[in-house]
């Protein structure tokens, strides 16, 4: 399986590193693994859907 780092994830879903590594620590990316300090996520790995919303979108403008 291919793996892409905190900052690879955080340049395709347009957030900052600091939220990719907040969401591999609650468990809200399905197969990131922390190996050596490192987390490393699929990269076939979907963005989660963002609680902070009703919709769950915090993209207004695409």
């Amino acid at each position: 399986m291919d793996y892409m780092t905190l900052k690879e994830a955080s340049k395709k879903w347009n957030v900052t590193p600091r939220q990719v590594n907040y969401l591999c620590s609650g468990g809200r990316i399905p197969g990131a693994v922390k190996m050596a300090g490192v987390w490393l996520i699929p990269k076939a790995a979907e963005k989660p859907i963002d609680g902070r919303t009703k919709q769950g979108k915090a993209e207004k403008y695409e």
